[in-house]
């Protein structure tokens, strides 16, 4: 599972291991990483949880992951680069940096476990996108951009699946109180004495299409992720599922 030291990545690997699974934890810091597997162990008793670190931007140290990886029977494909910029103030470089990682780290995880799946003729692959890959906000174009990315590899990914019982399926996640969010908005709030609360309710209220009027839990992103990660998903495969608080106002 890539990019599952905090936020949305660790709970879903928290909620895998709940459900019995062996799970593999990644991030950048040797440190952070070791204090997940930790975390895990801890929240769940029993859990069989290591922990492989890699920097998604770097080729070379995905390949060397994946050497360690063994045989994976569920993908969740998390890691990702987040953050406002102006598209006239975002250079080629960031973002060849947010195609490396938001992209680029699926199509080389997905190049190393999807063709062991196929010959068994069963996994899942699970990447987690979001809303704004789908409706793309003006000040994170380059963001945007790479999710909607996210979700055509996906797609085209589950068309090779065809009569196996593997699949391949992406989260379109809303606005979420993950660690980064978090961390953001405590800063914001302190910078402009206000209290919390405060300002995440006039955040979500300045989302005028949003139905839960509250940020999301990550746990409520791993819910879906466990579904889809289970026997009982069989038939859905090459789809983008919400799990947006319904931000999202096209029907389909």
């Amino acid at each position: 599972m890539s990019g599952s030291t905090q936020g949305i990545g660790y709970a879903i690997a928290e909620a895998l291991a709940r459900e019995g699974a062996s799970v593999i934890v990644n991030g950048r810091d040797k440190t952070r990483l070791a204090e997940a597997v930790a975390r895990l162990e801890d929240a769940v008793s029993g859990a069989q949880v290591r922990g492989l670190a890699a920097d998604f931007a770097d080729a070379e140290q995905v390949d060397l992951l994946s050497d360690d990886l063994g045989a994976v029977d569920i993908l969740v494909n998390n890691v990702g680069l987040f953050g406002l910029a102006a598209f006239d103030e975002t250079d080629d470089a960031e973002w060849q940096r947010y195609f490396d990682v938001n992209v680029m780290s699926g199509v080389r995880l997905c190049r190393r476990v999807l063709a062991e799946m196929l010959a068994k003729k069963q996994g899942r692959i699970i990447f987690v996108s979001s809303e704004s890959g789908v409706n793309v906000p003006p000040d994170m174009v380059h963001y945007g951009v790479t999710k909607a990315a996210m979700i055509a590899l996906g797609n085209g990914l589950a068309k090779l699946t065809r009569g196996t019982d593997v699949t391949v399926n992406t989260i379109l996640g809303g606005p979420t109180y993950s660690d980064g969010v978090a961390g953001t908005i405590e800063a914001i709030a302190r910078s402009q004495s206000m209290a919390v609360e405060d300002l995440k309710t006039a955040i979500i209220g300045g989302n005028q299409t949003s139905l839960l009027e509250r940020f999301i839990d990550p746990q409520e992103i791993a819910h879906l992720a466990v579904y889809l990660a289970s026997p009982l998903s069989s038939a859905t495969n090459g789809a983008a599922l919400r799990a947006d608080g319904g931000v999202l106002t096209t029907m389909l």
